[in-house]
């Protein structure tokens, strides 16, 4: 099997490198960001890419947006989400599509060896391996989730500044990003509060009162 692996730990990074080659499966790459994940699927598609959730630069949800470009730009290519944390919004979207060649793991409850090599066995063979706790993590959001809470930390701070009266390029010196950046953030997370489209409306206000409003 051909593996690349994504993780901004170097140590985990070896470490896996190492338990692969054991196991007689070949890592083609092994980089520490989302952008050279992408630039290395593009140069040489795996059988399957193993990917943490929050790698540089915002260290937020960089791989599971990596996870989503993946599927749509190498749709033969497994994904195998290795992380600590249940990134709620943007796994929800990549299992809105194609669930096949897919898994989500949380790496404090992988105790054995094994039971990992065989999850990436199945999403070779366009098989599934989630973790229960992200399943029912997941199945909780659906219910009753507050829309704030699918924020990333970045863009809630984007909001507060919004919230505060600033306008975007202040909240950009502020924050020490750019404008674009922070133009992004703010339609992100208009789309991820659900917040209409409707040209009577701005968008912007509905964002600073739903804020007020939690």
């Amino acid at each position: 099997m051909r593996v690349i692996l994504a993780d901004d730990s170097v140590l985990l990074r070896e470490g896996l490198t190492r338990l692969l080659a054991d196991a007689g499966h070949e890592t083609v790459a092994a980089v520490g960001d989302a952008q050279a994940l992408l630039n290395a699927i593009d140069e040489h598609p795996p059988d399957v890419a193993v990917i943490d959730v929050r790698m540089p630069p915002t260290h937020t949800d960089e791989g599971l947006r990596a996870a989503l470009e993946i599927r749509r730009r190498h749709s033969g290519v497994g994904v195998l989400v290795l992380s600590q944390y249940v990134e709620k919004t943007y796994a929800a979207r990549l299992l809105a599509g194609d669930a096949e060649g897919l898994g989500y793991l949380l790496k404090d409850r992988v105790t054995e060896v094994a039971d990992f090599l065989d999850a990436l066995e199945r999403i070779r063979a366009g098989g599934t391996a989630f973790d229960p706790e992200v399943v029912r993590q997941l199945l909780t959001r659906t219910v009753h989730a507050d829309p704030l809470s699918t924020l990333s930390p970045r863009e809630t701070e984007v909001l507060r500044h919004l919230a505060q009266g600033y306008i975007n390029t202040v909240i950009a010196e502020r924050l020490h990003v750019s404008l674009s950046t922070v133009e992004k953030h703010i339609h992100s997370l208009m789309d991820k509060l659900e917040l209409p489209r409707d040209p009577g409306y701005s968008r912007r206000v509905l964002a600073i009162l739903r804020y007020l409003d939690n």
